[in-house]
């Protein structure tokens, strides 16, 4: 059953934002278009959101909703994922419950994308970042370095609030990847994609699931997802330990023809070797990094697992 568009909403302890949003979808989507479906994906939560979800499904028969939990948390990488896998649209946006995003975004997406034929996807970057100095100065570091580091230009300040045509959607489910970096992906497959920019509002309810630390392993997955560097580092830091072994060598044995130091060349040599086991271990730990990430992706686990699925279409 094809639609206009659908939104993709993933869900995780969002009991205080998804009615609200629900209806700020609706209000956004009047008199833009009556072909629309809203797929909230229930990602593990554990207050009240899966009950919240099921109270819209049974009391909204007039409006196409879908609704997908999982049996646990499994991220928003794969919610994305799956709410992709049962978007009927034509147009699919991404879009969190806490409406810092504004759906009425999604709908100025959708109408530059019928406007212009060649556009096949328009992502929303943040105009102005409503976070601390920290946070803000880590984010636009990782995009400088991402950007130097891949072979994928990605788009500053870009979250994966977008809205795609459905041929981009059907490439994104072709990549059966287990680790999945929307961003990245979104950039990698390429098509000609406009940015705009949009204002963040404050959330209507909850705490962000964003901890810095979680922030740190995201950019760390989205790094190492799309650039091999770190398996070449050993091979440049061996030749930088070769050329310091040498000018090391010729310093000391220069030292030694002017005075003898023998006792101090010990130190200096079991010095240089503790540093050159460090890096070693370190340079383990990376490659055991990928090591892991291939172990888990040949396991060919789902993705994701729905616990239960509500929709409004009994062929889906």
């Amino acid at each position: 059953m094809k639609l206009k568009h659908s939104l993709v909403v993933p869900c995780y302890n969002e009991e205080g934002n998804v009615e609200k949003f629900f209806e700020a979808a609706k209000k956004a989507m009047l008199g833009y278009t009556d072909s629309y479906e809203i797929i909230f994906v229930n990602d593990g939560s554990r207050d009240k959101t899966p009950e919240r979800l099921r109270k819209i499904f049974s009391e909204n028969k007039d409006v196409k909703i879908k609704v997908i939990s999982f049996s646990r948390n499994f991220g928003k990488e794969a919610a994305i994922y799956a709410g992709f896998t049962r978007a009927a649209g034509e147009y699919v946006t991404v879009i969190d419950a806490d409406l810092q995003q504004d759906p009425v975004y999604a709908v100025q997406m959708g109408r530059i994308l019928d406007g212009d034929p060649d556009c096949d996807m328009v992502a929303a970057y943040q105009r102005e970042r409503k976070e601390s100095k920290l946070l803000t100065f880590l984010k636009k570091s990782f995009y400088k370095t991402v950007n130097k580091v891949t072979e994928v230009d990605f788009i500053s300040d870009a979250s994966d609030f977008r809205t795609m045509r459905r041929s981009v959607v059907e490439t994104v489910l072709a990549l059966p990847e287990y680790h999945r970096f929307s961003k990245g992906i979104f950039s990698w497959v390429g098509y000609n994609t406009t940015a705009i920019p949009y204002d963040v509002k404050q959330r209507e309810s909850g705490e962000t699931k964003w901890s810095l630390a979680k922030l740190f392993r995201y950019a760390l997955d989205g790094i190492i997802a799309y650039t091999d560097m770190p398996l070449k580092l050993p091979a440049y830091s061996g030749v930088f330990l070769i050329i310091l072994s040498l000018l090391l060598f010729f310093g000391v044995l220069l030292a030694d023809i002017i005075r003898p130091l023998f006792d101090a060349s010990v130190g200096y040599l079991a010095c240089l070797m503790l540093f050159g086991f460090g890096l070693t271990g370190i340079f383990l730990g990376i490659l055991g990094f990928y090591t892991g990430k291939i172990h888990t992706q040949v396991k060919d686990r789902p993705i994701f697992i729905a616990k239960e699925i509500l929709t409004y279409d009994e062929e889906d």
